[in-house]
């Protein structure tokens, strides 16, 4: 990766969040410290990947989905957010946060954080030499960016965010979700026109741009997609179809692979342009297990959907350290499948505490470059995959998922079901196409043109026996699935549509007394010994937003009281 060499410590007057302070300037005439274009945009750039993946705080990594692929039920973890607990004190919420609405240098390391300020100026500057591809790759990452945090927290600063250094505005007001949408598609716009304009450009990004490598063309395909998605996300409280309608024909939308939008990380350990997910391959102590109801659906084990479809992409989602007829390293287990160990969400159980680390089944290959489990089970290190697995924020495969719902919902014409396998095969492309970025060198068979054909029938199957409800189902099913590594939209789709059915200890379906009984026979290294029953809780209810950081609130004098989770949804939850 080449962003390491153009991140400079941005110094100019900055808003942090809505912290009391802000970052000094050295008003030397003699020695300008004004940030260039393009050290304004790798650091917006690697601020947003940051603010939205996994965390890795070593690098600056503080991102939503460390919390929010909990929530989704495809990690499991034994920290606040199990139990959906994370509160407004947690670390990766309140980090997302300040990393978004500030710009700021993190351990003197050579990485750099920071979005909407960079974005800010950015922009600005960009405006008054007239360099309209920089102004409108801005305003697309604006828009973007209060898109997530809408989607997440619900209202946010927005109308008065980031005007310290313009406006002398130190603490912003919260504004309404439903009045920040509105603004993000004017944003759109705009962007779209400064990306089209033939005059001026008089600087253009080339390999600055760590997502396009600065292709005009692509960056307007995102601004019409990023307008699709948000349509969709309306549906329910906006007639949208005229919309959605028109973007779809005008032709201009994500179309592939190679123009979807993504962070593309390397290889290199130092200085570290991995994805951080991976760290957990190196981490002193592992924290990351994987969900037992996401790979029961994924193995076909769940009752209600897919239910005896095996997903072929299992050895690319997930590597199992422990041999398969093995003892667990760390004794006892709270949940195992022949050599897959984890915890359950929500777990009591007297094993879900132990040491695994080095039994403990982990991210493979697809979500942050790991390991493709060809059934070596080795304890897996640094050295164990290459963490060059790219942070999938809006693919092509999101586009055909995202029309497919459209056109079942009847808010957008064409066929759904044509669609929906068009996705589920693109789907699994997308996951050739990481390995072919990720691969250390180990021998990894392609999927596509080889098993997907034969799983998509097979979900095909499960889609036509369905009602229009029961055929959402399956659509949302199946990208919650391909988007795994990336959980922002999957939270917001699971509020919108209600699917994927998550796990719930307190359904009786699913833990009937309270308790969820994993593989009877699961343990191989124990033959003939039923593993026992497992007792889940859950203390609080289904979050419809995050709460907003206690950082903020406590230096706000303008901010709202705490919120409550499980009451608060965002405007389009109906």
């Amino acid at each position: 990766m080449k962003r390491l060499s153009y991140i400079l410590l941005v110094t100019f007057a900055a808003m942090v969040g809505c912290k009391k302070g802000f970052l000094d300037i050295n008003t030397d005439p003699n020695n300008p410290t004004v940030a260039s274009l393009p050290q304004l945009l790798v650091a917006a750039e690697q601020g947003l990947a940051y603010d939205l993946g996994f965390t890795n705080d070593n690098r600056g990594a503080r991102g939503l989905t460390e919390v929010l692929s909990v929530y989704m039920h495809q990690v499991t973890v034994r920290e606040s957010q199990d139990q959906y607990g994370a509160t407004g004190t947690q670390f990766d919420i309140n980090n997302a946060w300040s990393d978004f609405y500030s710009a700021q240098g993190v351990n003197s390391s050579a990485d750099y954080i920071g979005f909407l300020e960079n974005v800010e100026v950015m922009i600005r500057q960009a405006d008054a030499s007239n360099s309209h591809t920089y102004a409108g790759i801005g305003r697309v990452l604006k828009a973007y960016g209060f898109s997530q945090f809408v989607d997440a927290f619900a209202d946010i600063p927005f109308s008065e965010a980031n005007k310290f250094s313009t406006e002398v505005l130190r603490y912003p007001k919260f504004d309404k979700g439903q009045d920040i949408y509105p603004e993000l598609f004017k944003l759109l716009d705009q962007a779209i026109g400064d990306l089209s304009a033939t005059s001026g450009n008089q600087i253009a990004p080339t390999t600055d741009d760590l997502f396009y490598g600065g292709s005009r063309d692509s960056w307007i395909r995102l601004a019409n997609t990023i307008k699709l998605k948000l349509y969709n996300q309306i549906r329910l409280t906006t007639n949208v179809s005229a919309q959605v309608t028109a973007l779809v024909n005008g032709g201009k939308l994500i179309s592939g692979w190679d123009n979807s939008f993504m962070m593309k990380y390397g290889k290199s350990p130092s200085p570290d342009d991995r994805n951080p997910g991976f760290s957990e391959y190196f981490a002193t102590q592992k924290s990351h297990y994987q969900s037992p109801w996401f790979y029961e659906i994924m193995k076909g084990y769940n009752p209600r959907i897919f239910t005896g479809i095996v997903d072929p992409r299992i050895p690319y989602y997930f590597y199992t350290q422990n041999k398969v007829d093995a003892p667990s390293a760390g004794g006892g287990t709270d949940y195992r499948d022949s050599a897959f160990i984890s915890i359950y969400f929500g777990s009591t159980g007297p094993n879900r505490d132990r040491s695994q680390d080095g039994s403990m089944t982990v991210f493979g290959i697809y979500p942050v470059g790991g390991r493709y489990d060809q059934g070596d089970h080795i304890v897996v290190n640094a050295s164990s995959g290459t963490g060059a697995a790219p942070l999938r924020l809006l693919t092509y495969a999101d586009v055909l998922y995202i029309e497919a719902e459209l056109m079942n919902a009847g808010v957008l014409a064409g066929d759904a079901r044509a669609t929906l396998r068009a996705a589920i095969l693109e789907s699994f492309n997308q996951v050739d196409q990481v390995v072919n970025l990720a691969n250390g060198g180990q021998s990894i068979p392609k999927l596509a043109g080889t098993s997907d054909v034969a799983y998509a029938n097979k979900i095909m199957g499960v889609y036509d026996a369905g009602s229009t409800a029961r055929k959402l189902e399956v659509i949302m099913t199946q990208k919650w699935i391909q988007s795994f590594g990336f959980s922002c939209d999957q939270y917001t789709d699971y509020r919108r549509t209600g699917y994927p059915i998550l796990f719930d200890p307190g359904n009786p379906q699913q833990a009937p007394g309270g308790f969820v009984q994993p593989p009877i026979n699961g343990d191989p290294s124990r033959p003939g010994v039923p593993q026992p029953k497992v007792r889940v809780v859950a203390s609080r209810k289904y979050p419809l937003s995050l709460p907003w950081p206690a950082n903020e609130l406590n230096v706000n004098p303008n901010a709202p009281a705490q919120k409550q989770p499980d009451t608060y949804p965002v405007f389009w939850d109906k």
